[in-house]
């Protein structure tokens, strides 16, 4: 097949063009900017002192702190975790390599509800621990440490099925050099592997931050629903709107509106930075390498 007859195959007509640009464009219009617009009015619709008023309020205070302290204690595990599973799925062949790779995948399998519920059969009152743990005057479930240790269930996988593609396709070259050069472990680590990783890694982290912050299912079960306590703010939008406080309610969710808005500036961000890494690298390459073979 000639090149021209190659570029006549692959270019699409003109009209077909402009219909999948109109359905993506209303698509994005009536899902996701309508709602946003939506949110943002009804947000301001007594006023902007009004506005304030809502966001000032302690309850909604305090379900944004706990919003964002869960997140940051949430996100470290998930890096670790990431990190160690793709470097162990990637890096080497071992037994039950399968079985690891579809547990990493469950929380994607399960309803969030479901997980909180798992859970409070595990840590509360009349569960497999809550015995033991009301005798030490252990808190778990209906209190800050479940509604962390369902966060973190919730989000793991993120962080590791951004790293396992990379780090398959990158290989073990680099590292077996690294090593038959003298480096130690950690030094192969930080000066060779986390180099290459490290804009996946941002985008995992990037992901499993805006699931910690947006999460309800699960939290939900577990919270006990404490105002000013166990409250996050998804949690709290719920609440305020349910005693028919539409203000406050749409006060607490621009916020959620603009943390998302941030997520997605983010992740574009380092998709970018992605490609034009990916580029560059395809740049490096010699000619045989870097273009498609007939």
């Amino acid at each position: 097949m000639s090149e021209a007859a190659a570029r006549r195959a692959n270019t699409e007509p003109r009209w077909l063009r402009l219909a999948l640009t109109a359905v993506g464009l209303g698509f994005l219009f009536f899902f996701l900017a309508m709602p946003l617009a939506a949110v943002f009015s009804q947000a301001f619709a007594g006023g902007w002192n009004a506005y304030l008023e809502g966001l000032r309020h302690p309850d909604t205070l305090s379900a944004v702190w706990l919003t964002v302290f869960i997140a940051v204690v949430v996100l470290p595990f998930n890096v670790a975790f990431g990190v160690a599973a793709s470097w162990a799925i990637a890096k080497f062949d071992f037994r039950g390599k399968s079985l690891l790779i579809t547990l990493i995948d469950l929380p994607f399998a399960i309803s969030p509800v479901v997980a909180g519920l798992v859970f409070l059969l595990i840590f509360g009152a009349q569960g497999l621990f809550g015995p033991w743990l009301g005798e030490h005057d252990i808190k778990i479930v209906f209190a800050l440490p479940g509604m962390v240790i369902v966060t973190l269930f919730i989000t793991f996988p993120f962080v590791a099925r951004e790293l396992i593609p990379l780090m398959q396709a990158q290989g073990k070259d680099e590292e077996e050099a690294a090593v038959s050069l003298g480096a130690s472990g950690w030094q192969m680590f930080f000066r060779v592997t986390l180099p290459n990783i490290r804009w996946g890694l941002l985008y995992g982290v990037i992901l499993a931050n805006a699931r910690a912050m947006g999460e309800f299912g699960a939290v939900s079960v577990v919270s006990g629903h404490i105002r000013g306590e166990t409250n996050t703010l998804p949690l709290h939008v719920e609440i305020v709107y349910n005693e028919y406080n539409a203000i406050g309610a749409f006060a607490a969710a621009s916020v959620l509106a603009l943390l998302a808005l941030v997520t997605l500036a983010a992740k574009a961000l380092v998709e970018w930075k992605i490609r034009q890494e990916t580029a560059m690298r395809q740049a490096d390459l010699p000619p045989d390498e870097s273009s498609p073979r007939s």
